[in-house]
C-alpha cells in the first residue's frame, strides 16, 4: 500500500520528502456527504481536530458536492479530495455583499485560511456567485449609510480561496474558479510562501493575485472577463516575487496578461499564451502608491499561438543577479525559507 501511494506521488511530480512521508502515515478523517464517513461536512471534520498538533492532520473528502464555506484556523492540515473534478467545495458569495454586514474579509471566500502549513489537493473550489447571478442585483447594505443599498456586479470580487496570515500553503492538482475577480487570493505580503502545481484557475480581474512569494508551475489560467489575469504585491520585501513556470493562459478575445499597482516582481518562464491574448504587456495601473523598486517584469522562452509579440522577449539578464532559467524553481523562489517538495 505504501509503495502504491509513493508511486502516485512520483507521477504527480511530488518528491517523497519528510512532508510526503508524514502525509502517508497520518490517520485520515473521512468526509462523505452521503454519510458513509466520519463526517458529512468538511467544516465538521476540521472542527473535530485539536487546535495544535505536531504532525499532519489529513481530511480525505470523498466525491460529491459540498455546499459550505470552510474556515481553517488550524495548522498542519491537509484537505485531500478523492477526485479533482468530482470532489467539489462550492459556495456563492460576492465580496461586496459580504462587506455590507461584516467588518473584514474573514468569510468572504469559499475557502478561508489563517493557519500555516496547509495543503489542498485534488479538489474543485468554486465561488459560484457570478455563475449563479447573470446580471447586476441590488441588495440591502448596512455599510451604505446613505441609501442602505448596494448594486452588486456579477464581475465583482468573488474569492474561491482567500488567505490571511497563512504561510507555507501548497495547492496541488486543484480547480479554483469564480466568474469575478480575485478568485485565488493568497495574501500575506510580509511572510507569505505559496506553492501551486497542476492547477486550473479561472475568473475575472486579477484572478490570481498573490502577495508575498508565490511559485506556480504547470498551471492553466482562464480569463472569463476583466482587464488582467495575474497581479502581485511584493511591496514589503524587494526579494518577494511571483514566478509562473510552464503555465498557459487562455480566455475571452482580447484578454490581458497582468497588471500591478503596488511594487511587484513577475517572472514568467516557458509560458504559453493563446492566440487571442491582447498585445499588452503586464502594466502599471495609475496609482498614488510609490513604486519603490521600479518595473520588475521578466520573461524567458514564452510563446504565443498565431505569432509572437515583442514585449515578452527574453530579458532575464536584466533581473537581479541575472538568474539562470534552468535554476529558477521553487527552491530558488523561497531561498531556504521553505521546501514545498
Amino acid at each position: 500500500m505504501r509503495r502504491s501511494i509513493y508511486l502516485i506521488f512520483v507521477v504527480l511530480g511530488i518528491a517523497f520528502s519528510g512532508y510526503a512521508q508524514d502525509h502517508i502515515s497520518a490517520k485520515k478523517i473521512i468526509v462523505d456527504a452521503s454519510g458513509n464517513g466520519d463526517f458529512r461536512s468538511i467544516q465538521a471534520a476540521l472542527n473535530s481536530i485539536p487546535d495544535q498538533a505536531a504532525g499532519l492532520r489529513v481530511i480525505f473528502i470523498r466525491k460529491g458536492i459540498y455546499n459550505e464555506q470552510v474556515f481553517i484556523e488550524k495548522s498542519n492540515v491537509v484537505l485531500e479530495g478523492e477526485d479533482m473534478e468530482h470532489t467539489i467545495l462550492r459556495w456563492s458569495c460576492a465580496r461586496d455583499v459580504w462587506r455590507c454586514d461584516h467588518p473584514d474579509d474573514w468569510g468572504v471566500a469559499t475557502l478561508n485560511l489563517k493557519g500555516n502549513d496547509i495543503m489542498i489537493r485534488d479538489l474543485t473550489i468554486a465561488n459560484s456567485y457570478g455563475f449563479d447571478n447573470l446580471g447586476d442585483k441590488t441588495v440591502l447594505c448596512n455599510a451604505d449609510s446613505a441609501t442602505h443599498k448596494r448594486t452588486i456586479s456579477r464581475m465583482g470580487h468573488q474569492m474561491a480561496l482567500r488567505s490571511f496570515s497563512t504561510t507555507r500553503l501548497r495547492v496541488i492538482h486543484c480547480i479554483l474558479k469564480a466568474f469575478g475577480g480575485d478568485t485565488v487570493s493568497p495574501w500575506n505580503v510580509a511572510a507569505g510562501l505559496f506553492y501551486f502545481k497542476d492547477c486550473v484557475m479561472e475568473g475575472g480581474v486579477d484572478f490570481y493575485c498573490p502577495r508575498g512569494w508565490a511559485y506556480a508551475e504547470h498551471c492553466v489560467f482562464k480569463a472569463d472577463n476583466g482587464p488582467a489575469c495575474i497581479w502581485h504585491d511584493g511591496s514589503v520585501d524587494p526579494d518577494s516575487k511571483t514566478v509562473l513556470k510552464d503555465c498557459s493562459f487562455t480566455g475571452y478575445d482580447g484578454f490581458k496578461l497582468g497588471r500591478y499597482h503596488r511594487d511587484a516582481q513577475f517572472y514568467l518562464i516557458h509560458c504559453h499564451f493563446a492566440a487571442n491574448m491582447a498585445d499588452q504587456d503586464i502594466y502599471l495601473v495609475p496609482t498614488t502608491n510609490v513604486i519603490q523598486w521600479g518595473r520588475r517584469i521578466y520573461y524567458y522562452d514564452c510563446h504565443k499561438e498565431g505569432g509572437e509579440y515583442g514585449w515578452y522577449a527574453n530579458n532575464l539578464d536584466r533581473a537581479p543577479g541575472a538568474p539562470d532559467p534552468a535554476k529558477i524553481d521553487a527552491a530558488w523562489v523561497f531561498k531556504g525559507k521553505w521546501d514545498p517538495l
